[in-house]
Parts: structure tokens; sequence; C-alpha cells
């Protein structure tokens, strides 16, 4: 198994304007006049070796021939520029998740730019503002192409990286194989859709089914997790090991042991981990998924080589990482609006009526639902699909300005819900505050749970908002927020 370790064009003037202007705002470091790094991204079929061993491989839609694909590692305030050539059969777009770039470079289809068609090619360019631990993948037909596998890391260094031995990116996948390997059809289903969405059968790490991650004792590793798969939510034991978070989505956080001892781990967010190797020579720790109660399993064994230990004595605890560049809100004087999410089976009250009747009839009815169709809504509003060129914005924020959303989750559902082009302090569950206040940009809603989260609406432009469990998002649960 192989770890990673370390060694455009817009329709609104208006909007790239703005973008211009929040570049030149941006501390000196940040607007280097060069590029740091230039590479080409190949969306294309390929076939990979997903199961390993003697197993046959699997046709994947992948970028530059590999599942995922390349890792983008650059340091806080390098530019970025990457040309992307469609050769897949559909459009298609690629989204920079966490990072937050100018509007035009977002990579959402119809809102910050069209859609590359098949052979045709797109330039994204941007400075990366903050480090931490981030991820790109496409955002067209979402569901079925990162379900395919077209995805990768994106890291983004600090001036100066905390002490570890190694540093280790997983980018946890979720597909659903036949017993050839093949991937399976059936996406959309409606039925899945509906409910927790599309979960698989293969769980793999950086693209492969994993058995052992090789490790020694002694050592300190940092350890970033990243939730690649389209709907599985992981909920990670390190058996036999002290985790501690050190970073949410990206966000530097207090140092600590995870709730209950257990890593959760919602589609789309990351966290990284510093994990002291504390196990003897030779031995063997199992990493286990126990997320959903009849579908626990075990996801690779933490195997000691039979070197001696690299250091016998403890390693002083972490310190904090160093803050990123998101201005803080100002709490008490945010102006406050409510995001309601009805929609799904069994969410009684908040399914009746939703949109008129239309769509929701469909689905109970168990026919007569299609891509496109609408079973999710945010504020009543449901966008199904990707062509978002007509929705009205759901919420029109003043530039410079702090904002509180409540996030009403009314439904029987998890719901990771994903802010572009801003990250967000979580500040309130259930009218409780938070123990860390934790920066993010996708937060996980429970069922029936409310959630408020705090931000300066500091990047102009459309923004998608949008629940990252992919079958919702497709399903409606998707809108828009304008900061102008």
């Amino acid at each position: 198994m192989k770890l990673f370790e370390s060694p455009i064009q817009r329709r609104s003037l208006l909007v790239v304007a703005g973008a211009t202007a929040l570049v030149a705002s941006m501390p000196r470091i940040l607007r280097a006049a060069s590029v740091d790094k230039d590479m080409r991204l190949a969306p294309a079929p390929g076939r990979v070796p997903l199961l390993g061993g003697n197993r046959p491989e699997t046709d994947v839609w992948c970028y530059n021939s590999q599942v995922p694909g390349p890792e983008i590692r650059l340091h806080q305030g390098e530019r970025l520029r990457v040309t992307v050539r469609d050769g897949l059969k559909q459009d298609t777009t690629v989204h920079w998740h966490g990072i937050r770039v100018p509007n035009a470079m977002d990579g959402a289809p119809y809102v910050t730019q069209p859609p590359i068609e098949p052979g045709a090619s797109f330039v994204y360019e941007f400075t990366v503002p903050d480090a931490g631990t981030y991820w790109y993948h496409s955002h067209a037909h979402s569901s079925e192409q990162i379900g395919r596998g077209l995805s990768g890391p994106f890291i983004v260094e600090e001036p100066a990286p905390p002490a570890v031995d190694r540093d280790v990116v997983w980018l946890l996948g979720d597909y659903r194989l036949e017993p050839d390997a093949s991937i399976a059809g059936g996406f959309d289903n409606p039925m899945e859709m509906s409910m927790a969405g599309r979960i698989g059968n293969t769980v793999t790490i950086n693209g492969r089914v994993p058995e052992t991650f090789a490790v020694r004792s002694g050592e300190r590793i940092r350890l970033r997790l990243i939730n690649g798969a389209p709907a599985r939510i992981f909920g990670l034991e390190f058996r036999r090991h002290r985790p501690l978070v050190v970073a949410l989505d990206g966000q530097p956080i207090a140092p600590h042991a995870p709730e209950g001892g257990r890593v959760i781990l919602a589609p789309a967010q990351r966290i990284d981990l510093v994990l002291d190797m504390t196990g003897k020579p030779g031995s063997k720790a199992t990493v286990a998924d126990t997320f959903y109660k009849k579908l626990s399993y075990r996801l690779v064994d933490i195997a000691y080589t039979d070197e001696p230990p690299l250091r016998t004595t403890p390693v002083a605890p972490p310190a904090q990482l160093p803050r990123n560049t998101m201005p803080e809100p100002d709490v008490a004087n945010a102006r406050r609006h409510l995001v309601t999410l009805t929609g799904g089976m069994m969410s009684g009250a908040g399914m009746g009526g939703m949109m008129g009747g239309s769509g929701m009839g469909g689905m109970m009815g168990g026919s007569g639902m299609t891509r496109g169709s609408a079973m999710w809504a945010i504020n009543g509003v449901a966008m199904p699909g990707d062509d978002m060129a007509h929705l009205k914005p759901a919420l029109t924020l003043a530039r410079g300005k702090s904002y509180i959303l409540t996030i009403d989750n009314q439904t029987a559902w998890y719901h990771p819900i994903h802010l572009h082009g801003h990250s967000f302090r979580v500040i309130t569950r259930n009218g409780e505050s938070t123990k860390y206040r934790e920066w993010r940009d996708t937060v996980l809603i429970s069922p029936r749970e409310r959630a408020d989260i705090a931000f300066v609406a500091d990047n102009p432009g459309d923004w998608m908002f949008h629940c990252h469990i992919l079958d919702h998002q497709d399903g409606g649960m998707m809108a828009v927020m304008r900061v102008t």
C-alpha cells in the first residue's frame, strides 16, 4: 500500500472584479507574481488495482491515470496553476475543497464557471492562503465522478511544520464493486438518494484495499485523514493507541483526544492526528471503522517492524499549530439567518409539501424518479442535479460582515454541510456552546440537530452551500449564497 509522505473563465465581470479585489487585499506574501507550481490534471478513464494482489483491476475514472489523483503539496502563500483537460465522455470541473480561492477558481459548474466539455481545457490559478489538509475533486455529476475515483489530496505545509518523524496522508475511498472488481452501476438510485446515500462494499486507503500500515516503534506520525467517499461516514478506532486531534478541515485546534476515543470523519471532512507509535516491535494493532453499528469492519492493521524503537522515552505533547488567516467573526453583532434542511425518507413533517408536492410523491410511490428529481431541500427550495444557472441565491450577504447561520436538520439523516469559499466556526450544537469553537468548512449535522456556525463573509461571489453526501446534493440539498 503506497502512502504519501513529505521528503479561468467567468460569466460575470462583476464577480471577476470582486475576486481581483480579494487577491489585492491579501497580505503581500500571498500575491507572488510568479507561479510556484505548474501542473496538468487529465481526468479520463483508467484501470487500477484497487483490490491488489492477484485480483482483477478495476475500470475507474481518474486523474493522470491514478487513484487517487497526484498529491499536490505546496507551502502556505505559494501560487498554483493547474491546466485541466477533460478526457471523459461527459463534462467536468475541479473543486479545491476547503481552500479559500477567488470565486472564479472554485470549480462550481454554472455558478463560477461553465463546465469543461469533453476534449476542452480550463486553467485554474490561485494562491493558497492557509496551511492545512485539503483535497480536490470533481464537482460535476459528483456522485458518479467521485464514486468512480476523481479525487486527490491537496496539502499546504506550514512555514514551520511540527516536529514529526513522518507526515502521512490517508485519502479514504469507498467503492461498490461487483465480484469481478468492476464498479457497480446504479448511481442516483432513488431509494439510496432518499436515505443514507450510496454506501460501498470496498474501502480503500490511497486507492488500495489495505492490509497493514508499517510503522516503527517509538516514532511520531502526523496522519492526515481525508474522507473522499461519496456517502460513507467513518468512525475510526485506533486500538491500543491514543491519537491526538491537531487540526479539523485543515484548521488548527487545541490538541485533544477524540471524543469517546473514536475519530468521526464525514464525507469531505479532514482530520489531522498526531499518533505516537507506542507498540512493541513485531506487534500489531487494528484500526477499525465502527460508525455504522451493523457494518463494523477492520480497516487496516498497524504493523510494527522488528527494528528497535526509534526512541524509548515519551515525546512531549504536540504544540498547537499556528492559526490561519481567516478573519474572526464578531459573534456578538453578527447577523443571523435560519437554514432549514428537509426531505428524505422517514423525516415526517419535514417531507410534506416541501416543493408543492413535486418530486416527493414520486419518491414515496416508488416510481418516476430519475436523475434531477427533488428529494431534499434547503429552506424549502430544491436544486437537483448540477445546472444551477437559474437558481436564485438562498441568502445575500454583505461583504465584510459577520454572520451566524443556524442550520436546522429536520430530517432523519446525517448531513455534512459544506460552504464554499469560506471557513466558519462551529459555535453551538442544540443550543449548547461547543468546547473548542472549531473552524471547519464542512460540518456534520446529526438527525434532528441544530448547529450555529459563524463566519465573516469576506470572499465575494456566488458560493455553493450543500450536503456532501453526494446523493443528497444531487437530490436537491444544494443552494447558493451570494457575497456582495
